[in-house]
């Protein structure tokens, strides 16, 4: 069984997710949502940084995904999120995890199936694919969706001998 951490990254507030894999089987562990608060902005990096390896150091994930930076409108908004991902991306290397990145499109089409997917049918198929009892809050589903997607895409790869070499992009 593979324990995934999935990372939907922000700067106000960060989703995470984790799930057990084994097989073609998900298994919902935990989510929630990091309220990122501070006065300045290194305090909210170290603040995601210092949450997310709490957590780690809880669950043990094995694998660790993350969304992408998506181009905003506003590029202070892409900058802000683009550093809070580099801070979640830095707990997890110094936990040795190997990091896997996703595009939104490519999580929204791996787990509802369109690329353009609204939050709320994100939040229904990650409900239905991991059999919850309640929705779970927007970003949280979407970090739950990240780590379904990665889950996905390691069982695609499983199937290809040549790709099995293969870690986080380099041959082993």
């Amino acid at each position: 069984m593979i324990r995934i951490l999935g990372i939907d990254p922000g700067s106000r507030l960060t989703g995470y997710g984790l799930i057990d894999c084994a097989g073609s089987r998900s298994r919902y562990v935990a989510s929630g949502c990091l309220q990122v608060a501070g006065d300045s902005l290194a305090d909210k990096l170290g603040l995601i940084f210092r949450e997310l390896s709490e957590l780690m150091a809880e669950y043990r994930p094995q694998q660790f995904a993350i969304e992408t930076v998506f181009m905003h409108r506003n590029a202070g908004s892409a900058l802000k999120l683009g550093q809070a991902r580099g801070a979640a991306i830095c707990a997890a290397v110094m936990q040795d995890l190997p990091v896997a990145e996703y595009a939104p499109r490519e999580i929204k089409q791996s787990v509802v199936g369109k690329g353009g997917a609204d939050k709320q049918q994100v939040q229904h198929m990650v409900r239905v694919l991991l059999s919850l009892s309640d929705t779970p809050q927007a970003d949280a589903a979407d970090a739950l969706a990240v780590a379904l997607c990665h889950s996905f895409q390691q069982k695609a790869l499983s199937r290809v001998p040549a790709a099995q070499r293969l870690r986080g992009g380099r041959l082993r």
